[in-house]
């Protein structure tokens, strides 16, 4: 899937840089075209002969190479690749990247560049741990780039942690499994629910969840990214969705989001139940603001709302696919193997908030998926993003 794709390598100075030259070999191997831009300090690691030999390109550091007025044009680099992968990535250039300080060739092009980005970050234990470096690649992943992530091992500091850049072979691996299902969702059709759902009790307060949207905003991104037209049917939450090819609707309430996924649902080919819907809501609404009124008690009637899963499992037509998310606090894969049965679903995407790192308001997420065949496949804790990136692949395997 790398023949004939053009890749920008980005190189920063990291001893890791060291592996950039069998990375070049591997991906020209695999029948692509390489153009490496490295930073001063890369250049202090591995020297320019060598990365232009192994990839048959001229290699680009500076902004003006002669003293001819000729000079290298970031806009074009990243107008001319397919993807961009740095490798290795310091935590300077990291935090450069995420706020946009444009002070090299390599940060100028990746701004630049409309193609997909990769990053691969290599550093000590405690620098890659750091809450700083933690932030900055939280918001280069909220931006839509992908984060391989370093491997744990001996470091050059001679500790042990995670902080090695991913192998050369695994990178490599990475991107062809990205360009095998760049497009395997186009001309598909997939709908996807996010967030919480607010049940008013009056019109200042309600009932609620702790979700923030973001795996379903997550999976609506994953599934766009491969070509699918997608409807996000989102709870109220803070996000925004990115892709053009997703087209948004917010509700507010449970039975605002019923009535919406109904309509949705008879035209899309697969849907993605990711919101966090409540179950009940009050009988009854107040028109104004409840008042103490010095009672130390109050009794909430509620009734339960319709049962979205459900209802849609029971309409799905020949070829739809439909998969949902089950949370649960104990006996998760019971209770997870119930709900796949009883709302008709393909599939259903387990989380446990037993698990550290795994539930809501954070950006990572530790999910098994179960299917109707009886299979259970765990995940690793990963980032929101390529936690999505999994449940997507596993919806393509049932699409076709």
């Amino acid at each position: 899937m790398l023949k004939n794709k053009k890749i920008i390598l980005g190189i920063t100075g990291s001893i890791a840089a060291c592996k950039a030259a069998y990375l070049i070999r591997a991906l020209v191997r695999k029948g692509a075209e390489v153009q490496v831009v490295i930073t001063p300090a890369g250049k202090e690691f591995i020297t320019p002969l060598t990365l232009s030999t192994l990839s048959r390109n001229p290699v680009i550091s500076d902004f003006f190479s002669n003293r001819d007025g000729s000079w290298h044009s970031h806009v074009e680099l990243g107008l001319w690749a397919d993807a961009m992968l740095i490798a290795p990535a310091t935590a300077t250039t990291i935090g450069k990247m995420a706020h946009g300080i444009a002070d090299n060739m390599l940060v100028t092009t990746y701004l630049s560049c409309k193609a997909p980005v990769f990053i691969a970050p290599a550093m000590d234990l405690d620098m890659f741990a750091h809450p700083a470096t933690q932030q900055n690649l939280s918001t280069l992943r909220s931006f839509g780039n992908y984060i391989i992530e370093p491997a744990e091992g001996e470091l050059a500091s001679r500790l042990e942690g995670k902080g090695r850049m991913e192998e050369p072979d695994r990178i490599v691996e990475q991107l062809e499994n990205f360009f095998t299902y760049q497009n395997s969702l186009q001309k598909k059709k997939i709908l996807i629910t996010a967030g919480p759902t607010y049940e008013r009790i009056d019109p200042v307060r309600f009932i609620g969840n702790y979700s923030s949207g973001k795996m379903g905003f997550a999976l609506a991104e994953a599934c766009a990214r491969r070509g699918a037209e997608v409807t996000l049917i989102s709870g109220p939450v803070s996000l925004s969705a990115k892709h053009p090819n997703i087209r948004r609707i917010d509700v507010e309430s449970a039975g605002e989001m019923y009535q919406a996924a109904i309509e949705v649902f008879p035209g899309v080919h697969a849907a993605i139940l990711c919101a966090a819907v409540a179950d009940y809501r009050p009988e009854a609404v107040m028109p104004e603001k409840i008042k103490r009124e010095n009672k130390e008690d109050m009794t909430l009637d509620l009734t339960a709302n319709k049962d979205i899963a459900a209802s849609l499992g029971a309409i799905r037509r020949k070829g739809q696919v439909l998969a949902g998310f089950a949370l649960e606090t104990t006996d998760e894969l019971i209770n997870a193997g119930s709900k796949l049965r009883k709302k008709n679903l393909d599939f259903i995407v387990l989380n446990s908030l037993r698990e550290p790192g795994a539930g809501f308001r954070i950006d990572t997420n530790k999910i098994s998926i179960l299917d109707n065949k009886g299979e259970v496949t765990d995940y690793p804790l990963k980032s929101k993003q390529e936690a999505a990136s999994d449940v997507v692949d596993k919806l393509i395997t049932l699409l076709k």
